[in-house]
Order: structure tokens, then sequence, then C-alpha cells
């Protein structure tokens, strides 16, 4: 019980949020005598959960949910932040009011601690509907004809005076350009890197330890790798937030040349479209090179040039500092 309390003490001043994750899952083992993820998942991530049992603050009850294993020693190792316990009564009143203050505080700062946390904002979300229902476009021509439809009105015009290959040029550079920009704004790259440090880290100690053969020290290794496993998520959704943003602006785009290019006229036209060096003349943009279109490969070969200058041109960093 003793080795409990200190773990908890331990975890207690590592950080706040670990402080706050104990008294939240102490404060429901105490009014319902078990606790449970979906108890909690509201208020606590999952890593914190996971280290919690990790450290065997939480301890498994044949299947039935969590207790507390040393519920006293953890309440002293919290000092001032322990749930009361004076009764069940109080105790859920006081459950109550801690869930709804997590709840409120949580809505407050929602816009603010999504972005520090590398977290969806409801832009986001919204955002990756939006992307997920323009993604059927490619696969469903009602859904593609409409955005073309609407996306004409304003390219139509500039289409008319510019030859086509032009105007996949001008629109790989818009692209390019607002994938640049949206990449720099909403990808934070020195947190990105302080993750790869750690993990590095992290990678490093346990080879050492290995080879001294310290046991007690792989032993905390591993601990620091489970909870290291929420940066990792967090990781995840900061490489992936802008690849939403980006792809919100880009299929459409896609989906106007794909609309543009199955029109009669274009279907019809006479002549060559354009000379691609080592492939000669490409009769059609409809016409194949390999497995993919000529319009994509030609869109593909202008995106990734212009990307890079105005990469470097705005001197955008697109991959993590470890420095």
């Amino acid at each position: 019980m003793a080795r409990t309390a200190e773990k908890a003490a331990s975890l207690a001043d590592e950080s706040q949020s670990m402080a706050d994750a104990m008294a939240r899952v102490l404060a429901v083992a105490d009014d319902q005598g078990t606790v449970q993820w979906s108890d909690v998942s509201g208020d606590i991530t999952s890593g914190e959960w996971g280290r919690l049992i990790e450290q065997g603050i939480l301890v498994d009850v044949d299947g039935e949910g969590f207790v507390v294993d040393d519920p006293e020693g953890v309440r002293d190792a919290l000092g001032d932040d322990a749930p009361d316990d004076t009764g069940s009564a109080g105790t859920s009143s006081d459950v109550g009011g801690s869930s709804a203050s997590n709840s409120s505080d949580s809505s407050a700062s929602s816009g603010s601690t999504d972005d520090d946390e590398g977290g969806w904002s409801r832009w986001d979300k919204m955002a990756a509907v939006a992307t997920i229902a323009l993604f059927l476009g490619y696969s469903q021509a009602p859904i593609r004809n409409t955005v073309g439809g609407v996306i004409d009105i304003g390219l139509g015009p500039l289409a008319d005076v510019l030859p086509f290959y032009i105007m996949i040029l001008v629109l790989a550079t818009f692209t390019g350009f607002s994938s640049t920009v949206l990449q720099g704004k909403l990808m934070n790259m020195d947190k990105m890197g302080e993750y790869q440090e750690r993990m590095q880290e992290i990678q490093e100690r346990r080879k050492d330890a290995k080879e001294r053969g310290d046991d007690e020290a792989l032993e905390e290794i591993q601990e620091e790798q489970m909870e290291a496993m929420g940066d990792q998520l967090g990781m995840f959704k900061e490489q992936f937030r802008p690849m939403v943003w980006i792809m919100l602006v880009n299929i459409p785009v896609f989906l106007w040349i794909y609309f543009m290019v199955q029109t009669p006229e274009m279907v019809a036209g006479a002549g060559p479209v354009m000379v691609l060096p080592l492939i000669g003349e490409i009769a059609s943009w409809s016409e194949r090179i390999g497995p993919m279109w000529a319009w994509i490969v030609w869109y593909f070969v202008c995106s990734m040039s212009f990307t890079q200058i105005v990469r470097k041109a705005l001197d955008v960093q697109t991959t993590p500092s470890t420095s």
C-alpha cells in the first residue's frame, strides 16, 4: 500500500493533469465502488488512464471495472486536490460538480486547447466531413458535375482564354501555394520536433539500459513509453489536421479539371493537346500515360515543381526540426 502512495505522489508531482486524473478516478471509485474507462473518458485522456493502470494505481477486479489500490494513500498524495470522502451523497455532489466544472472549463477553452494539444476544433471536424463528401465526387458523376459546374462559373471564362495546359499549370501553382500556406499555418513543427526528440531519447536510453542489463531502468523506460503513446497520437493529429484543409481546397480543383476533360469540346478536340518530353504528342487529356490520365501527370509535374519553389520563397518548414 505504501508503494502505491509513493507512486501516486510521484505522478502528482510529475504534472497537474495526472493529479487531476487521479482525483477524478478516486471520486468516481468512492461514489460507485469501481471505475471504468467510460465513466471518466470525458475528463481524462487515454494516455493518463493507461498510466494509472501501468503504475498500479488502478487494479482490475475480474473484468468488472477497476478499483483504486490504496484510496487513502492516493488521497494523502493528492493533498488539497483529493476529493472529500464525506459519504455517498456528498461524494455524488462532488463528482457531479467536478464533472460540470470540467465540462464547463473544456467548453470555454476548446478553441485554444484544441490547437495547443493537437486536438481538432469544430471547424476542423466540419472540414473533414466536407472533404469526405467531396471525395465521393471522384466516383459519383452527379457530385462531380455539381462541383465542377459551380467552379466553372468562376474559372470558365479564364479557361476560354488560356490553353488548357496553361490552365492546369495555373491551378497547380494555386494548389501548391495554398497547401504550403495551410501546412505552415496549421502544423506546429516545433511541437512535432519535441515529440521526435523525446522518442529518440527514450530509444537511446532503452538501448543503453539493455546493454547495461539494468532491469529496473528498463521498467521505468517502459512506463515512460506508455505515457509517450499519448504524444504519438498528438503527433499524428498534428500531421493529419492540415491535410484535411489542403484536400478541402485541392479536391474541388481536381473535380473541375475532371469535369472539363469530359466535356464534348475536350473529347472531340482536333489535334494534339500538348507535347511532353520523352512521351511525345498527347492526343487527348483523357489519354492514359501508364496508369494515369495525361492531365493528372501534367498536373503533378507542375504541382511538385512550383510547390518546391513556393516553399523556398516563403521559407515554410515542412519537416520537424530536432536540433
